[in-house]
């Protein structure tokens, strides 16, 4: 039995959940459009280039919390998932993280995507386990700040590493399928690297690093990377 971790975004879904949902808000006026649409691009465009700020990104994304109850936000995110997520599940993935279970493996996704947004989704596909950057809730509300290590590049090893030691899991024969050269830290502390649909920086150093690199985007789960 083995650890095998999934990023999220781009790789268990064909897109990322984190800018979807900042376009959710804007197409349902939750949030000024003229505004919030462009630094959302551009917060966007720096993460796909390896320069996102995390925390002046998170004072941004998180904010809106603070600004609903709950109860509303947990109404627009049921909509969110059903009118916008669920279309961009891929079969191929939940065949890989089936074939993973079947053989008792340990299932996790670790994602830099807030916890209010990507537990559902984590759900969906049956994964017990989600290390996630943790928005604050204080008396009964978000206070739109977060709380604990942002779960991004280095962060994702600490924050996985914290919960290698409270679990008793280890990083024995170890999976971990990622798109995103952001998730470089990680890729490296795992014993099978898999880079999935990858961006290309990314995929240039798999290629250097004789990675596996798959595809979950057609019809069928790759299966030849499986075999180790």
């Amino acid at each position: 039995m083995s650890l095998a971790i999934f990023d999220l975004d781009n790789t268990l879904i064909a897109d990322d959940s984190d800018f979807l949902w900042g376009q959710f808000l804007v197409d349902r006026g939750i949030v000024d459009k003229a505004q919030y649409e462009a630094a959302n691009a551009k917060f966007y465009d720096d993460y796909k280039q390896g320069s996102l700020d995390i925390g002046e990104f998170l004072n941004f994304s998180l904010k809106p919390l603070s600004e609903h109850t709950p109860r509303q936000l947990f109404e627009w995110r049921e909509q969110f998932i059903e009118e916008i997520i669920k279309p961009l599940m891929l079969k191929p993935a939940q065949a890989l993280i089936d074939k993973h279970k079947t053989k008792g493996d340990t299932l996790m996704v670790i994602t830099a995507t807030n916890r209010f947004v990507t537990e559902p989704i984590v759900k969906l596909y049956g994964i017990e386990h989600l290390l996630a950057t943790t928005p604050e809730f204080i008396d009964g509300r978000y206070t739109g700040n977060f709380s604990g290590t942002p779960c991004f590049q280095a962060g994702k090893v600490t924050l996985l590493e914290d919960w290698l030691t409270s679990s008793g899991e280890t990083l024995a024969n170890s999976w971990f399928y990622s798109d995103s050269h952001n998730d470089l830290p990680l890729l490296n502390r795992v014993q099978n690297p898999v880079a999935v649909d990858p961006d290309e920086k990314l995929k240039a150093y798999a290629e250097q690093s004789n990675w596996p690199i798959i595809s979950l985007r057609n019809d069928h789960c790759p299966t030849h990377h499986f075999q180790k």
